[in-house]
């Protein structure tokens, strides 16, 4: 299982000291960039999922196109 924590800089240390002394634990840190990429990817598979549930309206991929 993988879980992605936000943590305050002051208290990540701690935290980070506490996970590395687990060995079934494996950390791996990663850039705030990816971590905001990794948000917006759930969030626009989320919006995917309301809209084949036909609780969100779409947009036709012809409209995105000549949004660019």
């Amino acid at each position: 299982m993988r879980v992605l924590l936000d943590i305050k800089d002051n208290k990540a240390s701690s935290l980070l000291e506490v996970l590395n002394s687990l060995p079934y634990v494996k950390v791996k840190p990663i850039s705030g960039e990816k971590a905001l990429l990794i948000e917006d990817i759930k969030e626009a598979v989320e919006n995917v999922k309301l809209i084949r549930e036909g609780k969100l309206k779409g947009k036709p991929a012809r409209e995105l196109l000549d949004e660019l």
